[in-house]
């Protein structure tokens, strides 16, 4: 099978993920469109960073996959999918599926000069601006 994009799964790869997709609601119209091809279409647009709008037309309307990125994301199914993928990646890796040791990291980095929001400063690296953190497992 030829993959028309760089940014599309196979067969096996969208299998793993597609019991983690939530069911259909019951009282409704049946779903119409092919996950596969709507979750096709959200890769194609987060990886390629171009507007819903110039979804290629070898997808579902970019209506219909916005709206599904956007209910995925507001009923916590991105996040759901993140977890068990680290957890398969872990158990991939002969590792326990949960972390038990991490890598904390701290950045200092400046704001622009018209950003009126609260910001700190951090006298050892003499910036006026933001810190953030970034907290990783083992695997990284």
């Amino acid at each position: 099978m030829t993959l028309a994009y760089d940014t599309e799964l196979t067969a096996e790869q969208y299998e793993l993920l597609a019991s983690l997709f939530p069911a259909d609601a019951t009282p409704g119209r049946p779903r119409s469109v092919s996950l596969m091809a709507v979750m096709q279409g959200i890769l194609y647009v987060l990886a390629t960073s171009c507007a819903w709008r110039l979804l290629p037309h070898d997808y579902p309307p970019y209506s219909t996959v916005y709206y599904y990125f956007r209910k995925w994301q507001n009923d916590g199914s991105w996040k759901r999918i993140d977890d068990h993928l680290v957890q398969w990646v872990r158990v991939d890796q002969d590792r326990e599926p949960s972390p038990s040791a991490a890598s904390l990291d701290s950045q200092s980095v400046p704001t622009a000069v018209m950003i009126h929001e609260a910001v700190g400063y951090d006298a050892g690296k003499n910036i006026k601006g933001r810190k953030r953190f970034t907290l990783v497992d083992t695997l990284g």
